[in-house]
Formats: C-alpha cells, structure tokens, sequence
C-alpha cells in the first residue's frame, strides 16, 4: 500500500467511527480525498466516498439492529420520501443557486447546537409520542424535506435526521442515530448506483477504504450503543459545531 492509500484508509477509519454515531463522516472522508487526490475529478471522489461510506453505514445499522428497535413505520415513510426527493433536490441545482441556501443552512445549525446546548435533556429520553399515522405522515414530510436538501446541497444531512427523530418523534440520541443509518443505507445506495454505472468509482480506493470504513463504523456503533444517549449527544455537539465552522468558512471565502 502507498502512503497516500494507508492515510486515505485510516483517515475512513476514523470517518466511519464518526458517521456510526451520529454522522457526518464525510466532514473527515470528502476533504481526505481532495486533499490527497487533487488530480482526480471531484465527481469520482465523490462517488469514491458513497462506494466506502454505504458499507460502513450498512454495518453500523446492522449493529445497532441488534441492540435497538427500530422503529419502521417511521423510518421506512422517510427512507422513501427522501430517495424520490433526493433525486428532485439534485435536478433544482441545474435551476435555482445552491449557495443561496449554505447562510439559511449555517442560521439553522446555529440554532440547533443552542438549543440542544440550553435544553440539557434534549434527546436523553427515549419518549416516541406520535401514534402510527402520524408516523408515517411525519417521516414522509421529514423525508421529503431532508431528501430535497441532501440532494441539492448536502452537508449535514445525517444530522438533520438525527435531529428530526429527535425533535419530531421523540426519540432519544441513541435510537435517532440508529434510525437515520438506515435512512442513509437507502439514499446513499440510490446516489451509489448512479455514480457506479457511470464509471465514478476508484474501486481500487474504495475497497480498501471500505474495509477500513466498515471497522470503524463496527468501533462506533458498539461504543455509542454501550456508552448511550449521553456519548452520542456529545458527539452530535460536536458535528454539528464542525458544520457550522466549514459552511461559516464556504461562505466567507465566498
């Protein structure tokens, strides 16, 4: 292996611990390969990073399946709603300037870390408190809205929905993070497929940054599962800090 594989390798490692508790393992992954892969196109990198992160996801939600009920009626409605949303968020690009909404974005994060730093037992409890159709009613219109954001600008997207399952179901950290990693194995496998079958992948980066991203994850989900909904809410801290200075830093380098 070269130097720049066994750092690209440790660098998923460590994305794929961050990303299996509470998300945002492409703040450490997607900057790793632009960094150590300038020469490569930026749609190659990008579907490099789907190829490494879905396998990572899919072993956390599997880990976290055996500790945690997830709770389908919830999940699945946004699951759906946010891979046909994802894809109609990906085509508004073409139409309307994605950078008109990274300073609604950083007011939103904002918000999001006071609240959930002034409000102490934001998602420690574990208190669902919508009955089945309003499950269903809700994950489809949370879908809907993540799904539209992730495809049209992105960043933060696993910890939108953290926060959705936590602010709108009543989750606590543990089981929203759980939750969202099979959102993520959906809408990642969608973005993956394409990417595929258009030649966007280095498989001979991602397969090994896949295994490496995988045992992370696996490190990750056994941690948060063992430490709780007080470890994951830190973690969620602090991405949600790491957002706020990268897209703080977008805008201000215009």
């Amino acid at each position: 292996m070269t130097p720049d594989l066994v750092a690209l390798c440790l660098l998923a490692f460590a994305a794929g611990f961050i990303d299996a508790v509470v998300g945002g393992g492409g703040l450490v992954q997607i900057p790793a390969l632009l960094a150590l892969r300038p020469d490569t196109d930026v749609a190659v990198l990008l579907g490099t990073n789907k190829a490494v992160g879905i396998w990572g996801t899919l072993a956390a939600s599997l880990q976290y399946s055996r500790a945690v009920d997830f709770p389908w009626r919830a999940v699945l409605p946004m699951a759906l709603a946010a891979l046909a949303f994802g894809y109609l968020g990906a085509r508004a690009v073409a139409l309307l300037p994605s950078d008109a909404m990274r300073p609604v974005v950083l007011v939103a994060l904002i918000l999001v870390l006071g609240y959930t730093l002034w409000k102490k037992d934001f998602g420690r409890l574990h208190a669902p408190r919508l009955g089945p159709a309003a499950q269903i009613g809700v994950g489809l219109a949370a879908g809907a809205a993540i799904g539209f954001y992730d495809g049209f600008l992105g960043p933060g997207t696993g910890s939108f929905l953290v926060l959705a399952f936590v602010g709108l179901f009543g989750f606590n950290f543990l089981h929203a993070s759980a939750s969202a990693k099979v959102v993520n194995v959906l809408t990642n496998g969608a973005a993956l497929a394409f990417f595929a079958t258009q030649g966007l992948v280095l498989w001979s980066l991602a397969l090994p940054m896949a295994v490496a991203n995988v045992a992370g994850s696996l490190v990750g989900s056994r941690l948060a599962i063992r430490r709780g909904s007080g470890f994951v809410r830190v973690f969620f801290v602090i991405i949600v800090a790491a957002l706020i200075l990268r897209i703080g830093h977008d805008l201000l380098r215009g």
